[in-house]
């Protein structure tokens, strides 16, 4: 499986580049912030969890630190031979993922229920729902509401390190192309993709239209959603 670009998606930089744009280094230098605190307060202790778009590992390896046994999906190779041996991975778009099993939990983070596209976007949440068991749970982390207004920004990533949110430029059906730049002292990559901001409205229309319901925002800024599958 060759990891072509996908259309609208792009990055430069020293080393690999996935389909969707991410240079693989940049990834393995992002924290993973309290996303394994919210994660682990939402779930059963040692539950089983379905990583969709698990990338190096950034949060794959805390979870199973604390117990979670993950299995890690990602369409990139190059960023799953980051994923520590211990961890069960698979090699696969997220839209066309068919595993034959259930999980206590689904996780679809990194905010890919963006995606420019809406059938992609379908395909994703369709993933989510057929993969949770009917007790489950599916976590969807969402941008903010003004991730796209406030624009230009920029973020530490270390101690040496910046992200910078360079533009998000409006290309037509409600789908902005956003450029990312990540400054660190050995080297500059940059990330274009395409993301489709989602009201809350619109997000939980998203959900429904996968058989999914909001149970509750997890964060006070509602970008983590713990849902459940409707039956």
């Amino acid at each position: 499986m060759a990891d072509e670009r996908r259309d609208g998606y792009d990055g430069t930089g020293e080393g690999a580049i996935t389909p969707d744009g991410c240079a693989v280094e940049v990834w393995t230098r992002l924290p993973a912030g309290d996303a394994p605190d919210v994660i682990e307060a939402a779930v059963p202790p040692g539950a089983h969890i379905l990583e969709l778009g698990c990338g190096v590992g950034r949060m794959t390896h805390p979870l199973t630190d604390r117990g979670f046994t993950v299995t890690a999906v990602d369409e990139s190779a190059d960023m799953l031979a980051r994923v520590r041996p211990d961890v069960r991975t698979v090699r696969s778009p997220i839209e066309g993922l068919d595993l034959g099993e259930r999980f206590d939990v689904v996780m679809l983070a990194s905010f890919l229920v963006h995606a420019g596209d809406v059938t992609v976007r379908r395909g994703l949440l369709e993933t989510c729902r057929r993969h949770v068991a009917e007790d489950g749970c599916v976590l969807v982390q969402r941008e903010g509401e003004d991730w796209h207004r406030n624009v230009p920004r920029e973020s530490s990533i270390g101690p040496d390190g910046r992200a910078r949110l360079v533009s998000a430029t409006p290309v037509g059906d409600g789908v902005n192309s956003v450029r990312f730049e990540y400054v660190f002292p050995d080297g500059t990559w940059t990330q274009t993709f395409l993301s489709r901001p989602l009201s809350t409205e619109a997000f939980e229309r998203a959900l429904a239209e996968a058989g999914l319901v909001v149970e509750r925002y997890l964060t006070a800024d509602r970008t983590w959603v713990r849902a459940r599958p409707v039956l």
